[in-house]
């Protein structure tokens, strides 16, 4: 008789393996495609209100006023019922970095990567001569929901919320941490080219990004910590110059 325990722990040790860090649809989609147009000749679909994603009101031009802006009223996950952290936005900065969500523990420390994750992360920065002081750090989602998953109808207004961030910062470089964020990003098809340099185009300007592991993967999967490293130095690479 088959041990359907013993076949589905082996089969996500694979996964885990192979660098599976996030759940994701089985077919991938492209955010960065506008919805096609309604077919000639034929009255086009309206979705029901409830189903439309909630539009995003005119964000703020100063990375003050943003942040203030979007941990308020305005903020998709404030219906989470979870925290609501604040990112740590800097002019000109050197690396704006995107987690995918706040850690479990975030909210008792009251920043973005706590504990054990933000630890490694603190080494990870120091490896390449950075500090926290440094750099910008902002998530995609800036509360954890109950599923730990970004549910689809928050997706388009996140991803709109991130890409300002790019606009008010101005970073030479832009590191992301894990799948679920360089799949916001970065077209999907592009995602899980971890350790390439991709371009970000938004409005007229291209931001040079990287994708590497999340630090809780890198916890989890300590062997993968030499290809991160490989990652933070192509990151690093020219940079300067």
């Amino acid at each position: 008789m088959t041990d359907w325990h013993t076949v589905a722990a082996s089969t996500l040790e694979w996964w885990d393996t192979a660098g599976v860090d996030t759940l994701v649809e089985d077919t991938p989609r492209d955010w960065l495609t506008p919805a096609p147009a309604p077919v000639a000749n034929r009255e086009p679909v309206t979705p029901a209100a409830d189903n439309a994603p909630a539009p995003v009101p005119a964000m703020p031009d100063t990375i003050e006023a943003f942040v203030r802006w979007r941990t308020s009223e305005h903020a998709p996950e404030r219906s989470w019922n979870a925290p609501l952290l604040t990112p740590r936005l800097i002019a000109d900065a050197k690396l704006l970095i995107f987690t995918d969500m706040p850690e479990a523990e975030d909210a008792e420390e009251g920043r973005l990567l706590g504990g054990a994750p933000g630890r490694l992360f603190d080494r990870m920065l120091a490896a390449i001569g950075l500090s926290r002081d440094e750099i910008a750090l902002s998530g995609i989602a800036l509360a954890r929901p109950a599923s730990g998953q970004i549910a689809r109808e928050d997706e388009r207004a996140l991803r709109a919320l991130a890409l300002h961030q790019l606009v008010l910062t101005t970073p030479k470089r832009v590191l992301l941490l894990g799948q679920a964020a360089s799949r916001a990003l970065i077209a999907p098809e592009r995602a899980g080219l971890r350790g390439s340099l991709e371009a970000i185009n938004h409005q007229g300007r291209k931001y040079e990004a990287i994708a590497t592991f999340h630090p809780r993967f890198l916890l989890q999967r300590p062997a993968a910590k030499g290809e991160s490293w490989k990652d933070l130095q192509r990151l690093m690479g020219g940079i300067d110059s």
